[in-house]
Parts: structure tokens; C-alpha cells; sequence
């Protein structure tokens, strides 16, 4: 049987922390980020959406101004953003890249993604490349998380206490009724509603897992039915008044905790592929995914300058940055 200490994403779970900490470091010279003031709207498909959720949150509560999160297929046309955030690990995403290339003349774009080289890369103004993030495995961990850390650096978020409870987080022994639980629902307040639906979709690919994912406030109107014991109700963050008290009175296993939310979140992540483990899948390779979506699309036409490219991998090992493009798009 195969082991937890074997699995590709096992490995690239436990780097988070020093993933993390190199994140951070890249924000304050991190070309193309939002500006304060600006307008932003960040997009993602999947995990990267659930990410670019997250941080729409804390940007807007730190007072950096309006910021949006869609799903890369869903960004409205025509908006007038004054720059737009495209996350996406393998750069090759095919929303994310149709996102880009309709965009208006006035409206920047960054890019955040594992390879460089790549559509969506390519297609922004700005390209950030976490190289040192790019997994092997199928299911997303890593990538996700160091993209956040660099998004909250950037709006001056210390991550010391984060990155110290990801170890914490990484050190801790998983209940085993937990990895028994027929059923998981994840909730959050604010920006870790985006965590909670990072959770639920970890355990869906790396276990097949019945999981729901909802704001912890609305979790009374409806989605309680499905707490009983054997199941699992796991919050991020605070919170709120009363509703632990609630759900222990149906049977179902609370879960909280005082770390930092998004080193929470690697513990949600172990669990998935613990579960996988235990009913003999492979967390690395869940059935019917792969690692990026890439879809049968006539060419557009469409036809955009290369961007101010640095691989951040490679940034201070010696290796210089690639150059700016002299041919950037005007404004």
C-alpha cells in the first residue's frame, strides 16, 4: 500500500512553508501587482479561483480599493477594471488565457503562474512565475497557497505567524475518525469562504469525498441538514456565535482552529490525501483531471505583445531575469 511519505503531494505539502516564506520575500519588487486605488478584478479556474477569492477579500478590507472574483470564464465584458489578476499554475489554461486576450486597452493585467513561456504568461502585461511552486502532482497545494502568500504580502500582511503555523499544521497527527468521516462541509467568513472551497474541492479530487463548502453564516439556512455524526463541519477563522454549539447537538464532528487560516488549510489538505490513501486511490492522480485544462478553441485572432517576464525561480541564482519587452501594449 502506498504511503503518505511517497505521494508527489505529500512532498510538495510539506515545502509550503519555505514556499511561503520565498513568496512573500518576492512582493515588494513584484512587478504588476494592483496598485492602491486601483480597480482590480482577479480570476482563476478552480483552485485558482478559490485563491483569487480569498484575496479579493482581504485586498478590499485593507482599504486597497474594489476587488472582484470570477471564475475566469465568467469575468463580465466590458467592465472597465483598472487591472485584472490572472492566476493560473500551468499558464496554459484556456479560460484564463480568452480572459486576457479581451481585454480592453485601458485595462492592465499580471499574471501569476508556475512556468513561463506559457499562453496565459504571455498574454499579461506582467508575468510572476513561482517556479519554485510548480508541482508534479495532479491536485494543487502548493502553487495555490504561495500565490495567497505572495497576495497578502503584497498588501503588507506580515506571514510570519502564517508560515510558523504551517509547521505547527504540518507537525500535528490527523484524527483518525476524521479520515473515517462519510461526509466533510468547510465553511469560512469572508476571505477564507474562498479556503473552504479550496478544502472541499481537495478532498472531492484526492478522495472522491461527498464535500459542500458554504459561508458560515448562511450554514443555518439549509445546509445543516447534513450534519449528523459521522460527518464532519469544519470552519475557518472565527467562527461565528453559537453555531459550534449547534452543530455538536446533531452528532457531527466540529472542527476549528486558532491558526492562521490558510496554515488550516494544510491540514485539510493532508486530510484529502490521507482519505485518498485509505480507500486505496492516488491522491497524486485523481480520476478524470489532469493537470491543466486546455479546450478545443478556434483561434481568435486575437494577438497581444509579450509581457515584462521575471521567473522568480531563477531570480538570484545566478540566472539574469528575461528583459522587459520594448513592445508592451500603450495605454
Amino acid at each position: 500500500m502506498t504511503q503518505p511519505d511517497q505521494l508527489l503531494a505529500s512532498a510538495e505539502i510539506r515545502s509550503q512553508p519555505d514556499c511561503w516564506a520565498q513568496a512573500a520575500a518576492l512582493a515588494p519588487g513584484a512587478e504588476g501587482l494592483p496598485r492602491p486605488g486601483e480597480t482590480v478584478a482577479a480570476i482563476g479556474c478552480g483552485t485558482s479561483w478559490f485563491m483569487a477569492m480569498a484575496y479579493a477579500v482581504q485586498r478590499e478590507r485593507a482599504g486597497h480599493g474594489l476587488t472582484d472574483a470570477f471564475t475566469a470564464s465568467e469575468l463580465p465584458a466590458g467592465r472597465d477594471y483598472d487591472r485584472v489578476v490572472a492566476i493560473s499554475r500551468s499558464g496554459t489554461t484556456t479560460e484564463a488565457a480568452q480572459a486576457l486576450a479581451g481585454l480592453g486597452p485601458r485595462t492592465a493585467s499580471v499574471a501569476i503562474v508556475a512556468v513561463a513561456d506559457t499562453p496565459v504568461a504571455q498574454l499579461a502585461d506582467h508575468a510572476i512565475v513561482l517556479g519554485f511552486a510548480d508541482e508534479r502532482s495532479v491536485v494543487q497545494t502548493r502553487f495555490a497557497t504561495s500565490t495567497l502568500a505572495l497576495l497578502r504580502a503584497s498588501l503588507g500582511e506580515d506571514l510570519g505567524r502564517a508560515i510558523a503555523d504551517c509547521r505547527a499544521a504540518l507537525g500535528e497527527d490527523l484524527d483518525p475518525g476524521w479520515i473515517a468521516a462519510d461526509q466533510a462541509t468547510f465553511l469560512g467568513t469572508g476571505w477564507t469562504i474562498g479556503l473552504a472551497q479550496e478544502a472541499a474541492l481537495k478532498l472531492r479530487e484526492a478522495s472522491l469525498g461527498f464535500t459542500e463548502a458554504h459561508p458560515a453564516m448562511d450554514y443555518r439556512h439549509g445546509p445543516i441538514a447534513l450534519a449528523q455524526p459521522g460527518r464532519l463541519v469544519w470552519v475557518f477563522g472565527a467562527p461565528p456565535a453559537g453555531l459550534a454549539c449547534q452543530v455538536e447537538a446533531t452528532g457531527a464532528t466540529w472542527i476549528d482552529s486558532p491558526l492562521d487560516p490558510m496554515a488550516d488549510l494544510v491540514r485539510a489538505q493532508r486530510l484529502a490525501v490521507a482519505r485518498g490513501l485509505a480507500r486505496g486511490l492516488d491522491p497524486d492522480h485523481p480520476r478524470n483531471l489532469t493537470r491543466s485544462v486546455i479546450l478545443d478553441q478556434p483561434r481568435s485572432g486575437v494577438e497581444r505583445p509579450a509581457p515584462a517576464t521575471v521567473d522568480q525561480s531563477r531570480v538570484g541564482a545566478g540566472v539574469p531575469a528575461s528583459p522587459p519587452s520594448a513592445a508592451r501594449r500603450q495605454r
